[in-house]
């Protein structure tokens, strides 16, 4: 499992509602409709069981992988500027940044490097924990990486609680 691995598995979870490529490149450059987005949230309840599927079949080592891949997206866009965007609460901005992720790499990148394309009230709970749910169900608990997937975890991105 590598990076361009994890990104294809979300790409291919998309497929269940037809990829809505067109959509989510606009997501990404900040020109989408509020109703377009909206649109977006309720195709992660055909994608996220699209992909929980594929993670299912994976081998502990990949699943652990994806799952240390996800922790780290989560992680790097764990910041003030981002959170500013996206949901005030500690929650809120975990499950933004879920949906930031499940979107795909093109929205990821895209809020990484300019995080005035993110939109509020655009969450993804289950994102945040999929992969390892799926692997606690499967294979046990997962041992600690060290990094955190929660919020205002990031001491690089909240400079004023460091």
């Amino acid at each position: 499992m590598d990076d361009s691995r994890f990104w294809a598995m979300i790409e291919s979870a998309w497929h269940a509602v037809g990829g809505k490529t067109k959509v989510r490149q606009n997501l990404a450059v900040g020109k989408v409709s509020e109703e377009k987005a909206e649109e977006l949230l309720e195709s992660l309840e055909e994608v996220i069981p699209a992909l929980r599927e594929n993670l299912s079949q994976l081998s502990a080592p990949d699943l652990l992988a994806f799952d240390r891949i996800l922790e780290r997206k989560l992680y790097d866009i764990d910041r003030a500027e981002i959170q500013e965007r996206t949901d005030g609460s500690d929650d809120g901005f975990l499950y933004a940044r879920g949906f930031i992720v499940a979107a795909g790499k093109g929205y990821y990148d895209a809020v990484n490097a300019k995080p005035s394309v993110a939109l509020m009230n655009l969450e993804c709970e289950e994102m945040c924990y999929l992969s390892l749910h799926i692997h606690e169900e499967k294979f046990g608990e997962v041992p600690q990486s060290g990094i955190s997937r929660e919020s205002c975890t990031n001491k690089v991105g909240w400079p004023d609680f460091a």
